[in-house]
């Protein structure tokens, strides 16, 4: 082995070293203001009960907006949970975008719909509207059936010129909101009426959860497939871990499209939805802080820990990489769309810290750790490998990972008690142990893979399989 090589090889693992130390000091950072900011928000609840909210003058109706394309599964189940939630005043407005299957059918016999005509203004494109359905039972619900356009913005425009309030509600048409999640999501616009712009609420797991009448029952089971689990602790990081954090930080940047609450005219004067956005949730939220930071205009977005709402997660291998490479190609998309604003100081800390944050830790983040397993097996077929301290290093990453994992998990249990038997929390930190030895890796693959998909132009969703709730 050449000398330059071999002090190339050490210059890059020393290299990795500082970044792993690095990025678990920014996620311990993290899960610490999380901690900070769920004990605040508990305080903050125990003055304001939700339903006051309900009673309050000062609640602004609500337009839930829920696109579906081949939802045949869930679909009924999702509407009931949407019609059946409390607040002053809102409509649900459901979106059949071209479905091949019996979404439409299914909801016009349910919910006894029947065609009108409806006069609306068209403000932003999307494709044509094919018919818009009410119920004289169901006076909140309105079903849009559209031309398929060929992804979710399309869906969620058309959903925006149909709504009539001014806050929207955007989630997945096959997710469960709890009856009560749209008084606790709605509390910042109260609060801060004038800067808040977007709110975001926790998107928890509803495999293995038992439904009824639209409503998950009190305690959700674990789901009994392995990579749903896997899944459940993704989820604790990311919202609980994560957003949380970087709310406090005030530089959060993701309000996810399961379950979103937005200000419509600050939606409106960014031009909706993104059609050509991948990750159309990610594209809005960056626009809307551009349009703000541009416009001197001061702006909030906010993360909230105890509106859940409950979504499916996939069940197979394949499945799950369609969903990570198409949210990977989403991400690489916006810093593709968006990267002047990366370490721009105009852009306040979103364009010092949360931008670079995702472009060095999340973006790059696989490429780095898949290089590093591929310089550990040529260290190894070189013999160069300092085995007690590659052994360290693997067991400190394993604890760290870990201790993190099990934090999130009871930082979830602090902001809403879901899991209340210890055999499930156990089980959910052996998984937090595990996912380090395969789940990960495999995570990183799929990431990394999703660089070439997007250079070579094959940007498609995929198809996401759904097997519906389990029902009591």
């Amino acid at each position: 082995m050449k000398p330059g090589l071999l002090a190339l090889l050490n210059i890059f693992t020393q290299g990795i070293l500082v970044y792993f130390l690095l990025v678990n000091a920014v996620y311990i950072l993290f899960v610490v203001m999380s901690a900070f900011g769920i004990l605040r928000h508990l305080r903050w609840t125990r003055f304001l009960q939700t339903q006051e909210i309900f009673s309050s003058p000062m609640a602004k109706p609500i337009s839930i907006i829920a696109p579906a394309f081949n939802e045949e599964a869930g679909i009924v189940e999702s509407v009931r949970s949407l019609l059946s939630l409390e607040y002053p005043q809102f409509e649900v407005i459901v979106v059949n975008d071209g479905s091949t299957d019996t979404t439409l059918a299914r909801l016009v016999e349910t919910f006894s719909l029947k065609p009108v005509r409806r006069i609306y203004r068209k403000v932003l494109e999307c494709k044509p509207i094919r018919g818009i359905y009410t119920s004289s039972e169901y006076h909140q619900l309105v079903l849009v059936d559209k031309v398929n356009g060929h992804g979710k913005a399309d869906a969620l425009n058309a959903g925006l010129n149909i709504a009539r309030y001014p806050l929207f509600c955007a989630i997945d048409g096959d997710s469960l909101l709890d009856r009560d999640s749209l008084l606790r999501i709605v509390r910042p616009f109260l609060e801060d009426p004038e800067r808040v712009m977007a709110v975001g609420g926790v998107i928890r797991l509803s495999n293995g959860c038992l439904v009824r009448h639209g409503q998950t029952v009190e305690c959700p089971r674990l789901p009994k497939n392995n990579l749903a689990r896997y899944q459940i602790l993704e989820y604790f990081r990311a919202f609980l871990g994560g957003r949380m954090g970087m709310s406090m930080l005030r530089s959060m940047i993701i309000v996810s499209g399961a379950f979103g609450i937005f200000r419509k005219d600050i939606a409106l004067a960014c031009g909706g939805y993104n059609p050509k956005a991948i990750g159309e949730d990610l594209d809005l939220v960056v626009r809307i802080r551009r349009h703000c930071y541009r416009k001197k205009i001061p702006h909030r977005i906010v993360f909230v820990p105890d509106p859940i709402c409950w979504t499916q997660a996939p069940e197979r291998w394949r499945v799950l990489a369609r969903q990570r490479g198409r949210w990977q190609r989403g991400l690489l998309q916006t810093f593709h769309f968006y990267g002047r604003m990366v370490f721009n100081p105009r852009y306040g800390l979103v364009g010092m810290f949360a931008l670079p944050f995702y472009l060095v830790f999340e973006l790059l983040g696989p490429i780095i750790e898949i290089l590093g397993y591929l310089t550990f097996v040529l260290l190894i077929f070189w013999h160069k490998v300092d085995y007690p301290f590659a052994f360290l290093f693997f067991t400190v990453s394993v604890v760290l990972g870990t201790l993190l994992s099990i934090s999130s998990i009871f930082l979830g249990e602090l902001s809403s008690k879901r899991y209340p038997r210890f055999r499930d929390i156990f089980i959910l930190g052996a998984y937090s142990v595990l996912e380090n030895l395969y789940y990960r890796q495999f995570l990183s693959l799929v990431r990394a893979k999703a660089f070439l998909d997007y250079f070579r132009g094959r940007n498609v969703w995929g198809a996401m399989e759904k097997k519906g709730f389990e029902r009591t």
